[in-house]
């Protein structure tokens, strides 16, 4: 009986197990159709997104890192500029990489290796340089300023301001070796030292302990006038931290009480209007050019975006602006917008990117402040929209470093062919600023620019 009924329902089942292996196919066969065309549509939307993208080609940002500025809110403002992150090198570079450069307990350090210097990223002219250093007993050391990146004489290519013990000529520490000696002999070791540098025009000034030191007064026809700033490993372990710097001698681009000195070029849409001592950028694409031109230069500035998400930048060496090309020149971006996703919950091993702790800073959502606008990136948001912050922009040759609020956020060099037009290529000569309206919702302010050319 049991096996009549099976006999019986047996080719009802087969019949339902074949419809739902039909649907299956077909639902199968519906899938891959559309695996296909999502995959052609994906294809597409990466093609156009490249072809539209202007950043698809930056380079890498820089090491993102846990953030520490040991600048105040008011040496920030004055113009100081931070040289070391305390956690990375970012910014400076070996002339010998047989020394172990490396990062410990917030300093930078070396123990080992041949004599060699470390070495910033760009060069700087007249300034206040301090650090913090300790050296092992019996070691030597000492910070080269304005120093070519291999110095053979320390009487021609550099000025080496001395830590030592003991030095048979008696360049102690304090001391421009083979130029100045201090008054009094000066052991370097013995715990941490600040030493507070200063480079201005022909004369060198050296403060330890906030005791002057030594003071000497180049008037040499070939004396340096600029150069890099070298940190030296010679012998014993040397530590340096706290490493700031104040550029000199800036001169004013913005007289503070009206647009001299600048123009609005031809056919801007955008609105620049002096108010309460600022200049100010607001509604639609223009550019307010500098009559001056500028090639190698440190420029300082004030920006404050005055919305959320506002988009404004300062362009340099910069092509006279015309109707039709109003600005081809490099870009500093101003622009502090964040990402609008939240990454901080997430399983994803990317660090210190959402900014939600009081130790990190996020990463931009459209370059970011102190980009170098479709080349680089910065590498993290530094400044708040609606509150001023202060931009440093250093331009040599084909290498730039920029800061926002002391804090280095871009080291960058241009490999890209010789072209008069930055969008193009490298332009190595000099040029205008222009300050930017990039579109409708732009509202944004500036003050205190300032600029000194660098040598």
């Amino acid at each position: 009986m049991l096996i009549k009924e099976v006999e019986r329902v047996l080719p009802e089942i087969k019949a339902e197990l074949a419809e739902i292996q039909a649907r299956s196919d077909k639902a199968k066969a519906q899938l891959a159709e559309f695996q296909a065309s999502s995959d052609k549509a994906t294809a597409e939307l990466a093609q156009a997104t490249t072809k539209s993208n202007p950043l698809k080609d930056v380079a890498a940002p820089g090491p993102v890192v846990p953030y520490s500025n040991p600048l105040s809110v008011a040496e920030a403002a004055e113009g100081w500029i931070s040289l070391f992150d305390g956690h990375s090198l970012f910014g400076w570079e070996p002339n010998d990489k047989g020394v172990n450069w490396s990062i410990a307990d917030g300093s930078i350090t070396a123990d080992s290796g041949p004599k060699g210097l470390l070495l910033t990223y760009t060069p700087f002219a007249d300034y206040q340089f301090r650090c913090d250093f300790q050296m092992a007993a019996g070691g030597n050391s000492g910070v080269f300023l304005r120093t070519l990146a291999d110095p053979q004489s320390v009487e021609t290519d550099c000025y080496e301001v001395n830590i030592v013990d003991e030095h048979p000529a008696g360049f102690l520490t304090g001391s421009i070796v083979a130029l100045q000696k201090t008054a009094e002999p000066i052991q370097g070791s013995g715990g941490w030292h600040t030493f507070l540098l200063t480079a201005d025009g022909t004369k060198i000034t050296v403060t330890l302990d906030g005791k002057e030191v030594a003071v000497y007064d180049d008037t040499r026809p070939d004396a340096r006038r600029s150069g890099l700033i070298g940190l030296q490993k010679n012998e014993g372990k040397i530590e340096f931290k706290n490493i700031a710097l104040k550029p000199l001698n800036q001169k004013p681009l913005f007289n503070g009480t009206d647009l001299s000195g600048w123009r609005v070029v031809p056919g801007s849409k955008g609105e620049f209007t002096f108010e309460d001592g600022t200049i100010h950028v607001k509604g639609g694409e223009g550019f307010l050019e500098s009559e001056t031109q500028h090639k190698d230069f440190v420029l300082q500035a004030q920006a404050r975006t005055n919305a959320e998400d506002v988009n404004t930048g300062i362009f340099f060496r910069a092509e006279a602006g015309t109707e039709k090309a109003k600005s081809n020149g490099y870009e500093m971006q101003v622009d502090n917008s964040l990402p609008k996703i939240d990454i901080s919950d997430s399983d994803l091993d990317i660090p210190f990117r959402s900014g939600s702790h009081p130790f990190e800073k996020p990463l931009p959502a459209n370059a970011g402040t102190g980009a170098i606008f479709r080349r680089v990136n910065a590498r993290c948001v530094v400044a708040s929209d609606k509150e001023w912050a202060t931009v440093t922009l250093i331009a040599s040759g084909p290498r730039f470093s920029t800061y926002v609020n002391g804090y280095a956020v871009v080291h960058w060099e241009d490999t890209r062919k010789l072209d008069p037009n930055p969008r193009k290529g490298l332009r190595l000569d000099a040029g205008h600023f222009s300050l930017q309206g990039h579109d409708p919702g732009t509202d944004a302010s500036f003050q205190v620019i300032t600029v000194s050319d660098l040598p």
